[in-house]
């Protein structure tokens, strides 16, 4: 198959060297709104251009709690082991991301615990894994605007096997402290205008040690993905948001992985409206302190 044949939200490219093949992960399901949740499928390459696939990597066993909306699976390398990052929900809960491990990119993904990383009384989405320089495994994730208006963007560490979550949240920033974002409808019945949405952080570490974080959230031209950077070079920022978007063509939800030959690509779905959504490849440059799309 090509990009362009593959529907798919959230697309995630695991280069893995052990294989020498590139995975590509994300939102598959058919209706990944309001249809109870399937699966997650993973497409694999040896040259980003023909893809074989798709394979089931994940179906829920029973007893599993997320029963709807199975979003944004990423799969990342951590102590020998394969780790699926994947939000779900189900109803009378809120939205969380849980973790899922497999001795291989291919699967079957089993949970690391009964409960998501995300705090259970939140409504959070879109878990990306961290690894700060002293080792310490975090998540970062996404509590979502329609519970708190102003999206965040939060961290919290997780123990070595990331099975448990360790301490409170910590704050990285609101969707409000970019000048980008556009303002939303509340969910709350008021009819106020200043919603703002965050999802799809993805953190990047610059050649130059400058550490980024993509996100996502939407523009006066639609869906769109810009990016911040810590000013302390750690987790905790504070974070610099750039003032334009890096993508801003009704595309967001992106990643960064580098092909084995050493190129750099951002990749992220677009348009962002189902079932039309693909995945698209888009070479991509460091700059100082930051990054350019070529």
């Amino acid at each position: 198959m090509k990009l362009h044949e593959i529907q798919m939200r959230d697309p995630f490219v695991l280069a893995d060297k052990q294989s020498m093949t590139y995975y590509l992960y994300g939102t598959t399901d058919k209706d990944p709104w309001k249809a109870p949740g399937v699966s997650f499928e993973v497409y694999r390459s040896s040259d980003l251009h023909d893809w074989d696939g798709p394979f089931t990597v994940f179906t829920p066993t029973k007893g599993f709690w997320g029963t709807h909306n199975f979003w944004a699976p990423e799969v990342h390398i951590y102590l020998g082991k394969y780790y699926l990052f994947a939000t779900f929900t189900a109803p009378g809960r809120c939205r969380g991301t849980h973790i899922l491990v497999s001795e291989s990119p291919m699967g079957p993904f089993i949970p690391v615990s009964d409960e998501p990383a995300t705090p259970l009384e939140w409504e959070c989405l879109d878990g990306t894994f961290f690894l700060d320089d002293t080792a310490q495994p975090w998540i970062v994730f996404c509590h979502e605007w329609v519970q708190i208006n102003d999206g965040e963007v939060c961290a919290r560490k997780l123990s070595t096997d990331l099975s448990t979550p360790v301490g409170d949240p910590v704050l990285l920033f609101r969707a409000s402290e970019a000048s980008w974002p556009k303002a939303l409808p509340r969910r709350d019945g008021t009819g106020l205008v200043d919603a703002k949405v965050t999802d799809g952080p993805f953190m990047y570490r610059n050649s130059d040690g400058t550490l980024l974080m993509l996100w996502s959230s939407v523009a006066p031209s639609g869906y769109a993905m810009g990016y911040a950077s810590s000013e302390s070079g750690t987790i905790r920022g504070p974070w610099k948001q750039q003032a334009m978007p890096l993508v801003s063509s009704d595309g967001g939800h992106g990643m960064i992985f580098k092909t084995f030959k050493g190129k750099l690509f951002l990749t992220y779905h677009s348009p962002n409206k189902t079932p039309n959504e693909r995945p698209f490849f888009v070479p991509l440059a460091e700059t100082t302190g930051g990054l350019a799309c070529r």
